[in-house]
């Protein structure tokens, strides 16, 4: 099946007809419209620092329903016994740098490149995108960050520089999602990581079908506060 090549107009061909592995249409930019009506659809953009913006659309995907959301036992008793600070929105900035230098420092390669964290950085000036700080001793040491359409948030990425940073990261998270009424966290790729907290395998079909129930709507939210009253420890396994 062939590849499609996006033109200037904000056009994605139907999700269905992506590659086996995913990849879906070539070209066209990170123009906040585009990424807004790409997610709208399960489409996200994944490519290396050189090569041409990739579109993808992965079949089956892997999403985490807040209400079946699973704590680890280890992971509360961390999170009840050690000392850090949670901040939502405040250092998106230094989350989505942090998440594309740590991989760069590990020697791996990483999709988040200059162009996509302008990209990203504009999303959250204007409502879209999001994040989620892990603070200790008045440092950075962790979070993720992603985008929210209505009642769904696609995860982008997370870093951790000590333990359980990211994971106590997802933990806020989806205790604050929970209580906003999102239904849908797109993971995108699966992963044992996030396999242990509850996050199950779906088809294409049956994610394209989520996602038109639950975005009805893509005016942006406010700025995300973090209440410490709400996480979900109470959830362990």
């Amino acid at each position: 099946m062939p590849v499609f090549r996006l033109t200037d107009s904000i056009v994605f061909p139907r999700p269905d007809l992506a590659e086996p592995e995913g990849l879906l249409a070539i070209g066209g930019d990170l123009s906040p419209a585009r990424l807004v009506s790409a997610y709208r659809l399960g489409i996200f953009p994944w490519y290396s620092q050189g090569d041409p913006i990739l579109w993808w659309y992965t079949s089956p995907r892997l999403v985490i329903y807040p209400k079946n959301f699973r704590v680890p036992k280890r992971l509360a008793r961390y999170m009840k016994k050690s000392v850090y600070t949670i901040t939502m929105d405040e250092a998106f900035d230094q989350v989505i740098e942090s998440c594309a230098s740590i991989r760069t420092v590990r020697g791996e390669g990483t999709w988040i490149t200059a162009e996509m964290i302008d990209a990203y950085r504009t999303l959250h000036r204007m409502g879209y995108a999001h994040s989620v700080e892990y603070w200790q001793n008045g440092t950075l040491a962790g979070g993720l960050y992603g985008v929210a359409l209505d009642r769904v948030f696609f995860g982008e990425s997370m870093f951790s520089k000590v333990s359980n940073a990211s994971k106590t990261a997802l933990v806020v998270l989806v205790s604050y999602l929970e209580k906003h009424d999102y239904q849908l966290i797109d993971c995108q790729m699966t992963t044992e990581h996030l396999l242990q907290f509850g996050a199950c395998e779906v088809t294409g079909e049956s994610f394209t079908r989520q996602l038109r129930e639950f975005i009805l709507t893509i005016t942006p939210r406010e700025k995300w506060k973090y209440d410490s009253s709400n996480e979900i420890t109470r959830r362990n396994v």
